[in-house]
């Protein structure tokens, strides 16, 4: 199988790659072991989603402010300098990816976080971004 001037060959528990003249071979273990542990394919769809949800500095920005405290979307809006119904339909896609939560006080509604898995994605993001 051609690929960019580059040749792969499948043998029974190895793989050999033919690069510019130089054979490369995967070792069988480590493979088999990858291959094994590999979560399956809907899965790193839904983390694709996931990240794409991360991937919009709007939405960044109301993570950011809700791992600091809970607040209704008037309190959103004002600090991010944004109008209640630009935030509301971020918020929107936030809560439809399960990363916000809502929590209703008489007719006011306030954001969360929807559980500490988000607040420790956005702060290990945080903390990898700080070291660049």
């Amino acid at each position: 199988m051609a690929n960019n001037g580059k040749q792969a060959k499948e043998y029974e528990d190895e793989v050999c790659c033919a690069t510019d003249g130089e054979e490369l071979h995967a070792h069988a273990e480590t493979v088999k072991k990858v291959k094994a542990e590999m979560p399956d394919e809907d899965m790193l769809v839904d983390i694709a989603e996931l990240f794409k949800v991360f991937g919009d500095s709007t939405r960044t920005k109301i993570l950011a402010a809700l791992a600091v405290s809970e607040m209704c979307v008037a309190c959103i809006s004002e600090i991010l300098n944004m109008s209640v119904s630009a935030v509301s339909h971020q918020l929107r896609i936030l809560r439809q990816s399960k990363l916000v939560r809502t929590r209703r006080e008489g007719k006011e509604i306030h954001y969360a976080l929807d559980d500490e898995h988000i607040g420790r994605i956005f702060k290990t993001a945080l903390e990898h971004v700080q070291e660049l």
